[in-house]
């Protein structure tokens, strides 16, 4: 079977716990969703592998969210790439998919050689959770640091949530099936402890950051922790994103001996949100005045979803507070 084939395990996250450990974990994999993702636009390679690290960041954290609940991850720096958003909406109903979407907006002529992360600068990594209609959105955000996005995730973690929590991760293209895609893979681990952890609050991260090491606690957490995360070091990036190993076989290989269990795997797909009611109900608070300001000489009120890439052509009368009923 070659990576160019669509695999059962693909685009899914596999929840997991290790009983021996007091850890709980997902594996992803993520093929199709990142088809859908970077087709949309025309990234430098360098852009692509940060999309695809947040994308499959997202689904990892994303999968602990509730029905119809909405999580959001965003970097926000001063550096060649200015933003990435991802969004994932949890499942509308039981057993239907999970869906993701996520973009970037870069600087092209201050994008260098170095590598991803080095063309972030200084901003700060937020995750957000909406929780429905008459619900307070949840934010919170740490600083970039680490060397990557997966270990700014973990500080958050740290910080925001004292929860101890590890990211191995892998993506790239693959080359087979004479048709380069991007695929991605990851393994998320997190140690639950029995009470929260005395912390002091300076970390032994970058720029006094916590760490997981820091919030694991002490005794028998932090010598399950080390083993698990030893344990996590021996993978190998084709088992993380290869065709020949499923999540299941994997976390066998890995935690054969933490008594691994898992549960039933949620399926994700790409998907958007936008559509023109959406469009004409954002541009609902603008009077007719302001939509003028916003016409083309053709006459013509437009939109593009950064996202999906869609594009809305309107009749300026028909949008706006004053709109022709």
């Amino acid at each position: 079977m070659s990576l160019g084939q669509k695999l059962a395990w693909d685009d899914s996250v596999l929840p997991f716990q290790l009983d021996a450990s007091d850890i709980r974990g997902r594996v992803a994999r993520l093929d199709g969703v990142l088809d859908g993702i970077l087709e949309q636009h025309s990234y430098p390679p360098v852009v692509e592998a940060l999309v695809a690290e947040m994308a499959v960041l997202t689904a990892l954290i994303g999968q602990t969210i509730k029905l119809r609940w909405k999580l959001s991850l965003q970097v926000q720096t001063k550096g060649a790439v200015r933003m990435i958003a991802t969004d994932y909406y949890g499942p509308t109903e039981e057993g239907e998919p999970a869906r993701i979407r996520a973009y970037a907006s870069y600087d092209a002529d201050r994008l260098n050689d170095a590598a991803p992360f080095d063309q972030l600068g200084e901003g700060y990594f937020a995750v957000m959770i909406n929780q429905g209609k008459d619900m307070t959105p949840y934010q919170g955000i740490t600083p970039i640091a680490g060397g990557s996005i997966a270990t700014c995730a973990e500080a958050y973690f740290a910080q925001s949530e004292q929860i101890p929590t590890r990211f191995e991760l892998s993506f790239g293209v693959s080359t087979e099936a004479d048709k380069p895609h991007w695929r991605a893979g990851g393994v998320m681990l997190q140690h639950m402890p029995k009470a929260s952890p005395s912390v002091t609050s300076e970390g032994s991260g970058e720029d006094g950051l916590l760490t997981p090491s820091d919030v694991v606690g002490e005794g028998d957490d932090a010598e399950n922790w080390t083993r698990a995360n030893v344990l996590l070091d021996t993978v190998e990036e084709l088992e993380l994103i290869g065709p020949s190993v499923s999540p299941d076989t994997l976390l066998l290989r890995l935690f054969n001996e933490e008594m691994p269990r898992v549960y039933d795997a949620q399926p994700i797909r790409f998907g958007c949100t936008c559509s023109e009611d959406r469009v004409r109900q954002s541009l609902s608070i603008y009077s007719a005045k302001d939509i003028e300001t916003m016409t083309t000489d053709e006459g013509r009120v437009t939109a593009d979803c950064q996202f999906c890439g869609s594009h809305y052509d309107l009749d300026p009368k028909s949008v706006g507070f004053e709109a022709n009923a």
